[in-house]
């Protein structure tokens, strides 16, 4: 699909369409002349007899020219897909307490390790993925990085601790991806969060917080929703409901301009990683193509030169 990156300057389409305009109406008062003029062998040298129609394609060719040319000042672009060569994912697990529960077989927490693993998996070699692990406070256990065993293995050395600090984890994501090297590039590399939790904040600094600095940082803050309101677990040997907060997390996702998703069961969540895992990356960018006009244009001229000089010995 064609778009314009300067669409005011179609406007220049206007005196080209008047030029054509007027040539339509030179050729009628042209032949209305014609009918009146009485001599017809001076007639005859002024247009010469077996040109006809073809003195109008060199003057169609020309205007066309003057046409593509117009528009290609409004720069017109198609949408592409560009890869992200320095994009970084921040994988973010909830290691509370509340992920030993069974509602998920076997628990939440090895179906979130076995899951996330397989998302790691199908991430192209290219990105860069660091991990966070959070609980009372947030820390990365990984950096990001192209090393995957790297990553494998810390997600395979998760463990659990006490409350939920899911703010903190947004802005411990937002630090690790300020470390990337620039490599030449201005600002952050283009970036994404992928958070999973499965219980409400408890500890440091709030959800609004952390989606507010994601937002100006301009990272998109993915989040699921891991497990069902039945969950239970034993902490200090008290049996403990705990519910996924589902609110929170999609207010998160929506201020950041990611997405919200909710997984049951590590099929599900499987297929929340391969979606996420399909999208990242990648990104869609206006790809000018005003060469392609100004060539079009002067393939154009050329003929209408070329037309006019066989036909007429003259440029039109």
């Amino acid at each position: 699909m064609i778009r314009f990156l300067q669409p005011w300057w179609l406007l220049a389409v206007l005196p080209v369409l008047a030029v054509a305009g007027a040539y339509v109406w030179r050729q009628f008062r042209r032949r209305s002349y014609a009918v009146r003029f009485t001599n017809v062998d001076l007639l005859r040298t002024l247009a010469p007899k077996g040109l006809g129609w073809r003195r109008h394609v060199a003057a169609a060719a020309f205007l066309l020219s003057l046409l593509t040319l117009a528009t290609a000042m409004a720069r017109p672009s198609v949408d592409t897909e560009e890869p992200l060569e320095r994009a970084t994912v921040m994988l973010a697990i909830d290691v509370s307490l509340s992920m030993e529960a069974g509602d998920v077989e076997p628990s939440r927490i090895e179906a979130a390790q076995e899951a996330a693993k397989e998302f790691v998996a199908e991430l192209p070699e290219t990105y860069n993925l660091g991990l966070v692990a959070f609980a009372k406070s947030a820390n990365v256990l990984v950096p990001p990085t192209k090393d995957r065993p790297a990553v494998i293995q810390a997600i395979d050395g998760l463990t659990l601790a006490e409350a939920t600090a899911t703010g903190e984890a947004v802005f411990t994501c937002l630090e690790a991806i300020r470390s990337v090297p620039a490599d030449g590039a201005q600002g952050i590399p283009p970036a994404r969060i992928v958070l999973l939790s499965d219980g409400y904040r408890t500890s440091g600094r709030s959800m609004e917080e952390a989606a507010a600095m994601a937002q100006s940082a301009n990272v998109p803050v993915s989040t699921i929703a891991f497990g069902t309101d039945s969950g239970e677990v034993e902490i200090g040997g008290h049996r403990q409901r705990v519910p996924v907060d589902r609110l929170a997390l999609a207010e998160l996702a929506e201020t950041t301009q990611g997405f919200f998703y909710e997984a049951a069961s590590v099929t599900e969540l499987k297929q929340v990683y391969e979606d996420m895992g399909s999208s990242i990356g990648h990104r869609t960018e206006p790809r000018e193509v005003t060469q392609w006009y100004a060539g079009v244009a002067l393939l154009l001229a050329l003929s209408a030169a070329a037309m006019s000089l066989l036909w007429t010995s003259r440029l039109p």
